[in-house]
């Protein structure tokens, strides 16, 4: 069994992207309970992990404040079109003293603070590599451990962390769940109103 985490376990949220399949502005858009998309992701990863750093475009705009209203500590990803990679490297190295951080996507408010408490407990355990998993389907946040750091800074592109996950396949601890409801992700108007719809929207 590995040893015990001991340190902070940070989430990182990703809020970089531009949405453009949206139409732009997607994650300050409203959900059904009057709060923007990336405040409600932010609101419910925060009481699973000791730090939230989000990260955000270079340019300072309602984004940047509403995850500071929620807690989060903002990050500037300071290049022309962050991938997610780049996101990840840039929350990385903004923490780089955690004993593990949990990767969670701004576009994905549904995700509960249930499955985010699920993997931050296994970082704290001892787990190398977490993710919820149900029914064979991998989902968010995933969790890595200390180890990655200078793996995780290095990313680059738009796969995010797909390049670490595939070098150390042996080592991820899959965290079977219930329900994948939550792992929808909000990249058009119609997936707004479907999330809304989960939320109970007339």
């Amino acid at each position: 069994m590995p040893a015990r985490a001991r340190g902070l376990i940070v989430g990182i949220l990703l809020a970089a992207g531009a949405g453009s399949r949206f139409g732009g502005g997607k994650l300050v858009a409203r959900l059904a309970d009057g709060r923007g998309v990336a405040e409600t992701a932010c609101a419910r990863l925060l009481p699973a992990v000791d730090r939230v750093v989000a990260v955000v475009p270079a340019q300072p705009g309602a984004l940047e404040d509403a995850l500071r209203a929620a807690g989060a500590e903002v990050v500037r990803c300071d290049t022309a079109a962050p991938g997610m990679g780049v996101s990840i490297a840039c929350g990385v190295s903004a923490s780089a003293n955690a004993a593990g951080w949990l990767v969670a996507l701004g576009d994905m408010p549904l995700v509960p603070t249930s499955q985010h408490r699920l993997v931050a407990d296994a970082l704290r355990a001892g787990a190398d590599i977490a993710a919820p998993v149900c029914q064979g389907r991998r989902g968010h946040p995933v969790g890595f451990a200390a180890r990655f750091r200078d793996e995780l800074r290095t990313l680059d592109g738009d796969e995010g962390a797909r390049a670490v996950l595939a070098r150390h396949r042996g080592a991820l601890l899959e965290l079977a769940v219930d329900d994948d409801a939550g792992w929808q992700d909000i990249d058009t108007p119609s997936d707004l109103a479907a999330v809304n719809r989960r939320l109970g929207s007339p």
